[in-house]
């Protein structure tokens, strides 16, 4: 008895697909250790620390002795948060107070971010 071999079935190849190329790693370079390079001590901005007189407005909040611009966001900050001025929802938002609300400019609630921006034209 014979045994009639079947046909093998091709399998189906995928369509060609475009072959992607290995990423070409760079030289190494060689490897440069930050305790190598000479610490210099940073200098603050010179602009940032003149102490600047601040408006009788802002005055009512901060104090009428001239400070550095820094000096006066950080007080501004500890008002605010002294009397928890932040909104809950977005703690980004300052709702203002009576105070406060003279010194931006009749607004009941503005972003930190236009907050630095007003008080700075409350400073001389």
């Amino acid at each position: 008895m014979a045994t009639a071999k079947k046909p093998a079935v091709a399998a189906k190849k995928p369509a060609a697909t475009k072959a992607k190329a290995a990423p070409v790693k760079a030289a190494a370079k060689p490897a440069v250790k930050k305790a190598d390079a000479p610490k210099v001590a940073r200098k603050p901005n010179a602009a940032f620390m003149k102490a600047l007189t601040p408006s009788a407005v802002l005055a009512a909040v901060v104090g009428a002795t001239p400070l550095p611009r820094t000096e006066v966001t950080k007080k501004v900050w500890e008002y605010i948060k002294k009397h928890k001025l932040q909104n809950p929802e977005n703690k980004r938002n300052i709702i203002a107070d009576e105070k406060l609300k003279a010194v931006f400019g009749g607004k009941k609630e503005v972003s930190m971010f236009e907050m630095t921006k007003l008080i700075s034209d409350h400073l001389k």
